[in-house]
Formats: C-alpha cells, sequence, structure tokens
C-alpha cells in the first residue's frame, strides 16, 4: 500500500492523504461495515472488483449500487457498505474547500451523498483515469497518475472566504467542549465582517456542513483515535478528555455517529477506527 501526504506540493492545500493499495488476498470475515463519519469527503476508484454498494439499513437486503469511481460528500452519520468483495482502490481524503478547487462545486451540494466521478467532471475524464490508473498494478504509480489527475483538475476558487477557509481547518486544532467551539466560531463570524447567516453559507461551501456539525464530527473523530489506543477505557475521564460534557452526553452522540454503543464498537475490534465490521441480516 502506497498512502500519506500528497507528493505535489499543489495539492497539499487541498488534499490530507493519498492513498493506493492493492486487493486483499482474503475476504474479510463480516460482509458488512459501518462507514463512520470523519468530517472530510473522500474521492475513491475500485479498480478490480464490484462496484461500491451501499444499503439503506440494517435490513436492507439487496442495496444500491454506485460506480466504481465516487466521490463522498462529508456526512454527520454512519452508512452501511458492503465489504464481501474488496478491492484494488485509490483514493484522496480531502481538505475544506477541495470541491470547489476540483470540481467547482459547492461541498454543501455533495453534504451526505455518494456522487459519481463522471457526475463532476464528465464521463470521459472519469473514463480516462480509471483506464489509466488500471494499466498499471503498482500502487506507487497508481498514486502517481491519480494526482497528476488531480493536478490537472485544480482551478481558482471564487467566492470562498479565506477567514472562514482556516476556520474550517482550525477547528479541528484541539479537543475543546462544545461550548467553546461555539464561542470560537462565534468569534469567527465576528471577525469575517459577515452575517452569522452568510457566514454559516461560507463554511457549508467549503467543509459540506454547518460549524456546529462538523464540530461534533472532529470530536467524535478524536474520540475514536483515543479509543485505539485502549481496550478499558475510563468512560467518565475519557467524555471529558475528548470534549464531552460526561458519559452519557459520549454514549448519546456515539450512537448517532456510529450506529452502536461504544462498548460493542470496541467488542467489534475494528480494524480501521472509521470501518465497523458488522454482520449481516439473518446471521445473528
Amino acid at each position: 500500500m502506497s498512502a500519506g501526504a500528497p507528493w505535489l506540493p499543489s495539492l497539499r492545500p487541498w488534499i490530507e492523504t493519498v492513498w493506493a493499495c492493492a486487493r486483499p488476498d482474503a475476504a474479510p470475515a463480516h460482509a458488512r461495515e459501518h462507514s463512520l463519519p470523519s468530517g472530510a469527503m473522500h474521492l475513491a476508484v475500485r479498480l478490480d472488483g464490484p462496484p461500491l454498494r451501499l444499503y439503506a439499513g440494517a435490513d436492507d437486503a439487496r442495496g444500491r449500487e454506485h460506480g466504481p469511481a465516487v466521490v463522498a460528500g462529508a456526512r454527520a452519520g454512519y452508512c452501511i457498505k458492503d465489504s464481501s468483495q474488496p478491492a484494488a482502490s485509490v483514493g484522496a481524503v480531502l481538505r475544506p474547500g477541495a470541491a470547489l478547487a476540483l470540481f467547482g462545486v459547492s461541498a454543501s451540494e455533495l453534504e451526505g451523498a455518494y456522487v459519481g466521478l463522471d457526475a463532476l467532471c464528465g464521463a470521459a475524464a472519469a473514463a480516462e483515469l480509471y483506464e489509466r490508473l488500471a494499466a498499471v498494478t503498482d500502487p506507487t504509480q497508481r498514486r502517481q497518475r491519480f494526482e497528476a489527475f488531480l493536478h490537472a483538475r485544480l482551478r481558482p476558487v471564487r467566492g470562498l472566504d479565506p477567514q472562514i477557509l482556516r476556520a474550517a481547518r482550525r477547528l479541528d486544532s484541539v479537543a475543546a467542549p462544545a461550548a467553546d467551539a461555539d464561542e470560537r466560531v462565534a468569534a469567527w463570524v465576528h471577525a469575517s465582517g459577515r452575517s452569522h447567516r452568510r457566514f454559516i453559507a461560507g463554511f457549508r461551501d467549503a467543509a459540506g456542513l454547518s460549524p456546529k456539525r462538523y464540530a461534533r464530527v472532529l470530536r467524535f473523530k478524536r474520540l475514536l483515535a483515543a479509543l485505539a489506543t485502549t481496550t478499558q477505557p475510563d468512560w467518565a475521564q475519557l467524555a471529558l478528555a475528548t470534549g464531552y460534557c460526561d458519559q452519557s452526553h459520549l454514549i448519546r452522540e456515539f450512537r448517532e455517529f456510529a450506529g452502536v454503543s461504544p462498548r460493542a464498537y470496541l467488542a467489534a475490534r475494528a480494524v480501521s477506527p472509521h470501518h465497523l465490521p458488522m454482520r449481516s441480516p439473518g446471521h445473528g
């Protein structure tokens, strides 16, 4: 697997991580997973397996199939993915503002959605990218070709207030309680010189979520990172350390974002913090 920050300097303001991985040798033990929110948008291309399949709920047996190249908008909840047939993939985690820089669309238009890359950059460009990536098997070469595609897509960003963009990128800098996050947003609104309504709209253009929802998801992301380092957490202490009011607040938010309790999450022993293995309907 080849993964990390972009090699091309032009991409670093807009792309957090780029990855290219080969198809796993073994099938996963579970056929589904809860993909948990991180606050970020993603672009992923599946190369040698079936297209992405998403389920509307735990009882949905058929799901909905998407194309091989998909942009996933920022979201404040989990989605259910078919994980039974993994594929080689190439992709990127996008920073706030990247939807405008790469595709000329507001991130708010993509919120919670899975949109085919062809709908954003045209069928011909999406097909050419797929062919170029499929023509090589080395993950490093695939990553280089993918970054070249992203670089070629970059365009001047218009209508995005630099102060709002900085606010979106700074909101994840510290694990502050919810009230403190609200105070920071209020201060940024004042400093921007915009009305509260215009600031919120501009923030959603950049990040895809409102500041309050974005802050909640980032707090949840920090919680998952903390859980990755322990198997027997002190829940009350962990709640305060990661910005929750108390243990009950943590549990409520966790169930909303993950679809399971924190204890059930730990018991599932997820290999990756944001990919929670789940049983299919009819399998216990």
